[in-house]
Formats: C-alpha cells, sequence, structure tokens
C-alpha cells in the first residue's frame, strides 16, 4: 500500500515538471520570435503630408529672391550745399513733383552776404585802378610820341641844312667849318631821334605789362565777386531737374557745412528692381538672364542687367532692368519679388522639390506604393534644381508618387503606413 502512494506521488512531480518545463519552453519561444519581428511600420495621416509625382518634360530652371524698386544712380541728382548755411525754410515735402526751378530750401548765411558786398566794392576800387591806369600810359605815350616827333622833325630839317651846305662847300662858297658843323647837328639830332624811338617801345611795352597785370588783377576780383554771387544764389536750393523730391534730410534751423547732402530728386518713372538672391543660387546667374518681376499690383518682365560680385548677408544683390511699362503705384523702395529663369533643360526627369532635396545630393524619400496605403523609402539622386522643381537623376521612374514633405521624423523607418 505504501508502495502504491509512493509511486503515485512520484509520477505526479514528474507530471509537474514535465509541464514547468513544457511552459518555460513556450515562454522562451514566444520571446525569441517577440525578439524577431520588428516594431509595426508608424501610421500617418495622408492628409498631413505633401506629395508630388514624377513627371518628364522642360524643367525651366529659376531661382527667386525678394528686393525693391529702386531708382538707377544716373536717374538720381543729389543737391549739395555750396557753402555753409542755416536752414530757414523747407518748401517742399517728399514726394511731391517738382520743376528744374522749384525752389526746395532757403538758407542763410550772413558772412557770405558781407564777403559779396566786400568782393563788390573791391571790384570797383580795382576798375577805378584800371581806369587810371589806361588814362595814365596813354598820356605818357602820347607825350614821348610827340617828344620822339619833334625830334624826328628837326632831324629831317637838320639832314636838309647839312645837305646844301655839304653843296655849297663842294661849290666853294662856304668854308669848311660851317659845313662840318651842320653835318656834325643833323648827325647829332638823327641820333637823339633813334633814342627817343627805342624809348617810346619800351614805354609802350611797359604800359602793356602794366595794363595787363591790372586786367588780371581785375579779372581776379571779377571772379571772386562771381563766386561769392553764385554761392549766395546756392543759398536758395532749386529742383535743378524734373522728377519727385524723394528725400530732405535736413530740418529748418538746422546749420549744414559744404558738400552736405540737403535734398535727393530723381524721376520715378526709371525704376529698376534689386532682388537679393541666395548665395547658393546666385552662381548660375548672369547678365541678359529673362526675369520677372511682381510689383504686388502687376507682374512685370524684366532683364538681368548687374550682379553684384559681392556677399552681404548671405545673399547676392542682383539688378533688374524693367522692359515693361511699371503698374499704378510702383515707387522707389516698394517690396517686390523676383524670378529669374537661369536656362531651359528640354528632356528631364523631374519633380517638385523635397523639404530637403539639394541639387546634387543623393537623399532618401518615400515612394508611395500604388495601392496608396504604404510608401518605402528609396534612395534618390538629384540634379540640377529650379525654385520648386527639381531634376531627377536616378532612383525614381516617371509617374512614381513620392512625399515631398518633412519627413525626419521617420528617419528610423524604411516604411509608413498612410490612411
Amino acid at each position: 500500500m505504501d508502495f502504491q502512494i509512493a509511486d503515485r506521488q512520484r509520477k505526479r512531480r514528474v507530471r509537474r515538471l514535465l509541464l514547468a518545463g513544457g511552459g518555460a519552453a513556450t515562454l522562451l519561444a514566444v520571446f525569441v520570435l517577440l525578439g524577431r519581428i520588428g516594431p509595426g511600420a508608424p501610421e500617418v495621416d495622408r492628409s498631413v503630408v505633401w506629395t508630388g509625382v514624377v513627371e518628364r518634360g522642360e524643367l525651366v530652371r529659376q531661382v527667386r529672391g525678394p528686393g525693391s524698386l529702386q531708382v538707377p544712380p544716373e536717374q538720381i541728382r543729389w543737391l549739395a550745399a555750396e557753402t555753409r548755411g542755416r536752414v530757414e525754410e523747407r518748401r517742399v515735402l517728399p514726394g511731391t513733383p517738382v520743376e528744374e526751378d522749384t525752389v526746395l530750401l532757403v538758407l542763410s548765411n550772413p558772412e557770405l552776404e558781407q564777403q559779396t558786398r566786400e568782393a563788390e566794392l573791391q571790384l570797383r576800387a580795382e576798375e577805378a585802378e584800371l581806369r587810371r591806369l589806361l588814362d595814365q600810359t596813354r598820356s605818357d605815350l602820347l607825350e614821348q610820341r610827340n617828344a620822339a616827333g619833334q625830334l624826328a622833325a628837326s632831324s629831317s630839317q637838320a639832314r636838309r641844312r647839312a645837305d646844301a651846305d655839304r653843296k655849297l662847300f663842294e661849290a666853294g662858297l662856304v668854308g669848311e667849318l660851317i659845313h662840318r658843323r651842320s653835318q656834325v647837328s643833323a648827325e647829332e639830332l638823327e641820333t637823339r631821334h633813334a633814342l627817343e624811338e627805342e624809348r617810346l617801345s619800351i614805354l609802350a611795352d611797359s604800359s602793356e605789362a602794366q595794363v595787363a597785370s591790372k586786367e588780371a588783377t581785375v579779372a581776379r576780383y571779377r571772379a571772386v565777386l562771381e563766386l561769392r554771387r553764385r554761392q549766395l544764389a546756392a543759398l536758395t536750393v532749386r529742383a535743378g531737374r524734373a522728377g519727385t523730391l524723394l528725400e530732405v534730410p535736413v530740418e529748418v534751423g538746422q546749420e549744414v557745412s559744404p558738400g552736405e547732402n540737403l535734398a535727393r530728386v530723381a524721376d520715378p518713372r526709371e525704376l529698376k528692381a534689386v532682388l537679393r538672391i541666395a548665395e547658393t543660387q546666385a552662381r548660375d546667374v548672369e547678365p541678359g538672364q529673362p526675369a520677372l518681376v511682381d510689383t504686388r499690383n502687376g507682374v512685370v518682365e524684366g532683364v538681368v542687367s548687374r550682379v553684384d560680385p559681392a556677399v552681404r548677408e548671405g545673399t547676392v544683390a542682383v539688378d533688374i532692368r524693367i522692359a515693361g511699362e511699371l503698374p499704378r503705384g510702383a515707387r522707389p523702395d516698394l517690396s517686390v519679388d523676383g524670378t529669374i529663369e537661369l536656362d531651359r533643360i528640354p528632356d528631364a526627369l523631374h519633380v517638385g522639390r523635397p523639404a530637403y532635396g539639394q541639387p546634387g545630393s543623393t537623399v532618401g524619400l518615400f515612394r508611395i506604393a500604388p495601392d496608396g496605403e504604404t510608401a518605402e523609402r528609396v534612395t534618390v539622386e538629384l540634379g540640377r534644381g529650379s525654385v520648386n522643381r527639381i531634376e531627377v537623376l536616378a532612383g525614381l521612374a516617371e509617374g512614381d508618387e513620392i512625399i515631398l514633405s518633412d519627413t525626419s521624423a521617420w528617419d528610423s523607418w524604411d516604411a509608413i503606413r498612410l490612411r
């Protein structure tokens, strides 16, 4: 009896051990299977992703950037102060159309007014001195000419007498002493006449030099007076050209120095667009490329006229010459957007630009399956890019639909499910 009880207890222990071992093996198998099975693909609401379809055809490469309308430098006229002065009046406000003779500012300078009066008096004094010198030199020349003329007459008379005495001497009618005396007298008068003629020539040259010197002094004082008068007239600042007054950077009562800018006038009908293109996109921009400028009131055509060689704050300034007529409301410093056409690729595989797809890079993009329920990551090689399109070199085929929006949240997944 005891033997039977012991046997039953032994069989019960064996059965328990077998059950425990089977349970442990089953649990181990479950753990192994769970370890081999990866996490399930995440589900994404299709309405929150942005997709695009790969197409084949012409790809227009463009770059875009913000900017503003500006007046070309050759159309701007800065009005600078010619002398020191004080602003007394501002007669025109910025934005007002002006004509060439429109008075913009009135300045005052009492010191300049005094200098102008002194220059007038000095000029009058020098002109009077010039007139006195002319009269004096004219009188001296007349006196010298008179003296030279008297000697010429005396010399001529003495020469005739000497010739007559020579003939009488040769005929034996007069003595040798009389002949020699008349001959010496004629030669003496001829010498004196030659000296007076030379003195007359010297006096004429000297008088001419004195008059020329005084005339130069008068011209110098006249130039000083003209300068003072021009500076005095410049205290009334006029536009100098027809256009629009853009800026008056001075206020009433302000002291201004020579060369300081007082106003800026330009013709607002002649405007250019200056776009700020990102430095990474500006490498292919060249003069002569067509462009479109959006002024918010209309789009006008233009042509790239200049590309700034320097980079400022990560952008390159590009000047666009407007080819057509600007729409109403266009004015200097108006904010605009511009698009520049770089070139055209006639037959290219292209798609919308992914969020992180840069030209010439290789990226991983999610390609949507034909059933539209799943998307699988594929490696895509990108080529040249445009504003919102980019060339596909490898990894996609025409008609493939891909996710273009930011997929960085799923970088650790090779596939996602769309709902």
